[in-house]
């Protein structure tokens, strides 16, 4: 195996530059989440980092080895967020001035944090490989430092400082499941773990939106993709760094790919169950873990939690249809006479079945019925989907159509 660009002996200088300016988050074990993946689970936490997550770990590695004129003249990233936090956080505590560009779709929660942090924030680009044409254009006309997100030494090794807190805590993993975007957390991870317990197995996960490391890693052409809506922004990227593309290849047992309403069950389901709101890309680890059960079974796994940072709006949206998949929510479609106690009728027939009415809409104007007709629409709620049926039933056997 060549010589990678990153050490073991990085990552432990790492760790000691950025030890008390960044969290030691926990590494926890959770009894129900192995119970539902056959495999014994431990999550780190790293959506308790001061900005919610792990990239603080590498930008403030690179931001430390700055030489005093780089850290007058300031600094210049590109992000989908979470990274920008980071570098803004960090070079705010150094006073560093900090130039990020993120792309258009940024959801606004990391856009408005970057900025609270103090950072010049500008908005340009559809995607992450726009920004960072755009970021790269104005730190070679303002003589600012370029952090790269991913594809550079320093912060892969300060990355891979959560690997090591990892196995201090837990040694006895045997599998680490890790969020795979631009691969720079993968990269350090895999360095730091491989170096302390050369048998331990790396696995990546990654949208099947955007694949590029599983391409990268199984030798498949690289065509040019266009632009995805995923709910997993923070790995939304086309094409993988250089550097990371080579040390996963030596170090990286295999990249898993999984699609939006499995990452949204998995979300949905570490917030119900841990009580800890993750975002789209930290769901993506967990995710995985579960489409592919058979891999891991009896396993320790160690999986990344790589970070909260989430829009509550879209979060409530992630909820509502998470619970309409499993049926606790339903629609439900009723031609009905349109005199009065109709409604009342119908409520009081759900209420005795046990579901609660959320909303209720009338339609009169539609030419198909009769104009002594209406078309009545409840959204209920129901505890599962075989309650849902109950439901069902009880309104059909009362002698109304469901459409």
């Amino acid at each position: 195996m060549p010589a990678l660009p990153v050490t073991l002996k990085d990552i432990q200088s790492a760790a000691a530059a950025i030890n008390g300016a960044v969290v030691r988050t926990p590494t926890r074990h959770s009894r129900t989440l192995s119970a539902i993946a056959g495999c014994e689970v431990w999550l780190k936490f790293e959506n308790r980092q001061f900005t919610a997550s792990f990239k603080e770990r590498g930008a403030l590695n690179f931001l430390l080895s700055l030489n005093a004129d780089q850290r007058k003249r300031g600094v210049a990233a590109m992000s989908a967020g979470n990274h920008a936090q980071g570098v803004a956080y960090h070079a705010g505590r150094l006073s560093i001035p900090a130039t990020i560009v993120m792309p258009v779709s940024t959801p606004f929660n990391k856009v408005k944090h970057t900025r609270d942090f103090g950072a010049d924030v500008i908005l340009e680009g559809r995607d992450l490989t726009e920004a960072s044409a755009v970021a790269h254009r104005l730190a070679a006309e303002r003589g600012l430092t370029f952090i790269h997100p991913y594809d550079d030494s320093k912060v892969i090794a300060g990355q891979g400082t959560l690997a090591l807190e990892m196995l201090e805590d837990v040694p006895q993993l045997e599998c680490l499941m890790v969020p795979v975007g631009g691969g720079g957390l993968i990269s350090g991870v895999a360095i730091a773990a491989k170096a302390i317990k050369p048998g331990i197995e790396i696995f990546g996960a990654e949208t099947e939106l955007y694949p590029a490391m599983a391409e990268s890693l199984h030798g498949q052409p690289q065509a040019e993709k266009p632009s995805a809506q995923t709910i997993a922004e923070g790995i939304a990227v086309k094409r993988p760094g250089k550097l990371t593309t080579e040390i996963a290849k030596a170090l990286v047992n295999d990249i898993l790919l999984v699609g939006e309403a499995e990452i949204e069950h998995a979300l949905v389901m570490i917030l119900e169950i841990e009580k800890t709101v993750i975002e789209g890309a930290a769901a993506a680890a967990f995710a995985a873990l579960l489409a592919d059960p058979a891999r891991f079974k009896g396993k320790k796994v160690g999986v990344v939690i790589s970070g909260g940072n989430i829009d509550m709006r879209l979060l409530s949206n992630v909820i509502l249809r998470e619970l309409t998949r499993e049926g606790r929510i339903l629609t439900l479609e009723l031609a009905i006479e349109d005199r009065p106690g109709m409604l009342a009728q119908v409520a009081q027939l759900v209420g005795e079945a046990g579901g609660n009415i959320l909303e209720v809409s009338h339609n009169r104007m539609m030419s198909g019925i009769s104009a002594k007709s209406a078309t009545l629409i409840l959204v209920i709620e129901a505890r599962d989907s075989a309650h849902g049926v109950q439901i069902r039933e009880k309104l059909a056997a009362a002698g109304f159509r469901l459409v």
